[in-house]
């Protein structure tokens, strides 16, 4: 039976230059999972707003169920100004405080992450303490747990990072991240291969990603060291790849490729989600496939 996947978290706006593009890095990750054909939940709060009705909107036009998403009667949906640089790369001003960062228990959501066989969660959406509790309460089932890193200056702190890396069976971060992380609980910063080993071994993860943009990923999965180049791309934009890696890597984990064939695949996804406009574009598998010679 196909693996169960519960995502937890922002669900938001992203204005770009272009335009309205709906994300969040959970979002992300959720309707990537879709995209390849997993069964996910994802789990948010949008306002009692027309930008919140869209996201319900939008997501069934995806396929992707609605029942455990939230409306909030007094803030308003999530939205985040993105502005790129000459290289695609991103930055973000995040409004606070909006709709998921009071996502509450329920039930409902209780019964899910009982059932889910993992569960996908950031470090964004903990920057208030309604969502941080739901989250935690979340992360008390048997579920395989995946902590996506996901730093947004200047909402975090150590402590948070800290529970969550022990929470964590898998730990998904980026080159940036990195240093920051290895500055917050003093690691060292000038070998990367040693740096995954210690965090592996001090938080007890099975698995440690580390996503280097055109420089390609690492991974270190139960003990194991392994490397990916990446494949170079066009740039469109950068919103979502990471995203796109980490649903693509969970797809291959959970179908038990091989460390060298997940981030093989998870690379080639990533870039080419990075070579289209906006975070979610329809992923073309066929296409994916030849372009990165995946077999």
């Amino acid at each position: 039976m196909s693996a169960k996947f519960l995502c937890i978290g922002e669900v938001l706006w992203d204005a770009l230059p272009e335009g309205l593009f709906l994300g969040g890095a959970p979002f992300n990750v959720s309707a990537h999972l879709n995209m390849l054909g997993r069964q996910v939940m994802f789990v948010s709060r949008v306002g009692n707003d027309r930008l919140g009705k869209e996201i319900l909107r939008r997501m069934k036009t995806m396929g992707l169920s609605t029942d455990l998403i939230q409306t909030d009667e007094q803030f308003e949906t999530g939205f985040v100004q993105v502005s790129l640089n000459e290289q695609g790369s991103a930055s973000y001003e995040i409004i606070f405080p909006v709709a998921w960062d009071h996502i509450a228990a329920t039930p409902a959501l209780s019964k899910a992450a009982e059932q889910a066989d993992a569960v996908i969660f950031g470090s964004l959406a903990q920057r208030s303490p309604e969502s941080r509790q739901t989250i935690n309460e979340v992360l008390n089932s048997p579920a395989f747990k995946v902590f996506d890193v996901n730093l947004r200056p200047p909402f975090y702190d150590k402590n948070t990072i800290r529970q969550s890396l022990l929470k964590a069976d898998m730990v998904k971060l980026n080159d940036e991240e990195l240093v920051t992380i290895c500055r917050l609980f003093k690691l060292p910063e000038n070998d990367e291969k040693s740096t995954l080993k210690m965090i592996a071994e001090e938080f007890n993860c099975s698995a440690v990603c580390l996503t280097k943009g055109e420089k390609g990923s690492a991974l270190i999965l139960n003990g194991e060291w392994f490397e990916h180049p990446g494949f170079k791309v066009r740039v469109a934009d950068s919103v979502g790849a990471g995203d796109a890696f980490l649903a693509a890597f969970l797809h291959g984990f959970f179908e038990r490729y091989s460390g060298s064939r997940l981030l093989k695949f998870a690379n080639a996804v990533g870039a080419y989600v990075a070579s289209q406009k906006g975070a979610t574009p329809v992923l073309d598998l066929t296409k994916i496939k030849s372009t990165f010679r995946i077999g």
